[in-house]
């Protein structure tokens, strides 16, 4: 098929080693290099499983039906590999399709084309977006919508070569930008930001079980494994200065860099102000029952007292049985669980626990999504003793990530939310992965009342399922629970990869429809050709100004739609985040 071409791993690799700052490239080896693995942990959740690797399925069993739609394959081992199929298009589509929406401005500016995280702030009247990703850090001047202001660009700004040469403005060695909330403190009287630092994976390790020099590396990582916390004396980063540091190490709490031991912080922490703060991580090498091959441990959730942003305070560790290496009990449910030994599962959490009223406003729940290890729903009423009240499991479905995320946006008014993973092979070479609507109010018994129906093409298009043209296709995120404003009744807008964003109108929750969307072009100038796949990876929104923001791998829109109301392009009436 003409035009279909990938670089080889070693080229992703390489443009991996250049934006996070490492030196050796782990991805120039396959499935074929030999099984080595020296570290007892990943040696013991190996034994536990065996060898069960998903085959490739035979190319007849999935593809493009008579009628139009698209069959998914049963099962897929994890890929970074092109799986065209007959009926996809042989070219990058260059078109963009629209409903009911409104492009109001583009800006072809990429900090990353594969993931980034987005913040809003409001200064002196100012409004202020912050999208990062690890060492690469931009900050624009949002005020106008439609004359967006780059302020500042630290690390590299990527185009249709990868990412530029040198670093700018770079982060001393072993710091980063991590995955932050921002939120008003009304004990210091300023806004504080709380940093995600996590392991670093991509770009040095590719197969735990062929490369046991990378295991250990990550093992004795020279950066922390935790979380910082930032007063916010201003917009930029001259502005901002460190008051705490932590690690989520628990036993070993006082552990320096270099030794602490775990995951760290994990996404983005769901930090609420001088309120009680929920994180995703694993605290020790332990918490290793995962098969995904990337990745080193199963994380559950941590509570931290965040009453004085300048000392924190551990509270609780929470998990699920079939995390821990070494205790009989997980190793028993890790061991019946039909995803053991598939090489390819990502189980525990990734994001932190989904909070619709912290404790101090009288919340009572939060909700998880544990990857292969299901749908939890937890009891926060005493953060220092938190309770799993039910654990909802699914089919094994794989490759990809079985359970990323839960929007709480709607519970409150519907006692619904959407639970969701997200593909990570491209060319549809997985199974589907559905939105799954949970009836929550009886929270001992949650019900799966259903799933969100599956965007379609437009008529006009050159292609009748979406996984026909190309890249990645699947839900991601609604966006973060710190975006600016209120959510909008009966409105959940997802972040579709090739799909671009679709809005869904759950108003009448027993028929869920599309009823916007703006689908972007693809643009091979802009974009490196091992990155196209990942068309759109973010939507972040403004409830208060009524606008999306969509974050692509060739720049970023603002967008607007009848859904959320009027869009306003004058400054924000109220400063956000709010100050009580």
């Amino acid at each position: 098929m003409k035009n279909y071409t990938r670089l080889p791993l070693s080229a992703i690799a390489a443009a991996l080693v250049v934006s996070t700052g490492l030196i050796a490239s782990p991805w120039d080896i396959s499935k074929d290099t030999p099984v080595n693995i020296k570290d007892p942990i990943v040696k013991r959740q190996a034994e536990l499983g065996g060898d069960r690797t998903p085959k490739n399925p035979e190319p007849g069993s999935y593809g493009m039906q008579a009628d139009g739609s698209f069959v998914h394959p049963k099962a897929t081992p994890e890929s970074h590999d092109a799986f065209p199929f007959e009926g996809q298009l042989d070219y990058w589509d260059p078109n963009s399709y629209i409903k009911n929406m409104k492009v109001e401005a583009y800006y072809p500016i990429t900090v990353e084309p594969f993931h980034t995280w987005q913040n809003i702030v409001d200064f002196n009247g100012r409004r202020y977006l912050y999208q990062y990703v690890r060492r690469d850090l931009k900050i624009f001047d949002i005020t106008d919508p439609k004359k967006v202001e780059l302020l500042l660009t630290r690390g590299h700004t990527w185009g249709a070569n990868g990412p530029d040469g040198e670093e700018q403005n770079p982060y001393a060695e072993n710091d980063m930008m991590g995955a932050a909330s921002i939120q008003w403190s009304k004990k210091l009287g300023k806004y504080v930001m709380v940093q995600a630092f996590e392991i670093r994976r991509f770009g040095l390790l590719r197969d735990k079980y062929r490369q046991p020099d990378k295991v250990e590396a990550i093992r004795n990582a020279n950066h922390l494994k935790g979380f910082k916390v930032y007063e916010m004396n201003g917009p930029l980063p001259k502005d901002w200065k460190l008051i705490a540091e932590r690690t989520t190490d628990i036993l070993h709490a006082d552990a320096p860099v270099g030794q602490q031991q775990g995951s760290g912080v994990r996404d983005i922490p769901a930090y609420f102000g001088d309120d009680i703060m929920y994180v995703s991580a694993a605290p020790d090498k332990r918490w290793g029952l995962t098969e995904y091959p990337n990745d080193l441990y199963s994380a559950g959730y941590q509570a931290w007292d965040m009453s004085d942003p300048t000392n924190p305070r551990f509270l609780d560790m929470l998990g699920l049985p079939g995390q821990i290496v070494g205790n009989p009990e997980h190793e028993a449910v890790f061991k019946a669980d039909p995803r053991a030994g598939n090489r390819t599962s990502w189980m525990g959490s990734r994001m932190p626990l989904f909070i619709p009223k912290p404790a101090s406003q009288g919340g009572k729940y939060g909700y998880g999504a544990m990857g292969g290890l299901g749908f939890v729903v937890v009891d926060i009423s005493d953060p220092s003793d938190m309770q799993v009240i039910s654990n909802l499991k699914f089919p094994a479905n794989i490759a990809g990530t079985e359970g990323d995320f839960v929007d709480v946006s709607q519970v409150e008014e519907t006692g619904l939310v959407y639970f969701s993973g997200y593909p990570l092979n491209e060319d549809c070479y997985e199974p589907y992965k559905d939105i799954h609507i949970i009836d929550v109010s009886d929270p001992a018994n949650p019900k799966v009342k259903g799933v969100m129906p599956r965007p379609k093409p437009p008529a006009d298009a050159a292609f009748t399922d979406f996984c026909q043209r190309r890249g990645s296709f699947g839900p991601k995120r609604t966006g973060a629970y710190h975006q600016p404003g209120s959510h909008k009744a009966g409105i959940l807008p997802f972040n579709f990869y090739n799909a671009g964003l679709q809005v869904f109108d759950v108003s009448n929750p027993d028929k869920p429809q599309i009823a916007a969307y703006f689908v972007p072009p693809f643009k091979e100038d802009k974009v490196a050709s091992y990155a196209m796949g990942n068309l759109s990876h973010s939507v972040y929104v403004e409830y208060d100004r009524n606008l999306f923001w969509l974050f692509t791998n060739h720049g970023f829109y603002a967008l607007s739609s009848p859904l959320l109301g009027e869009p306003s392009f004058a400054p924000p009436k109220q400063a956000w985040p709010p100050r009580p």
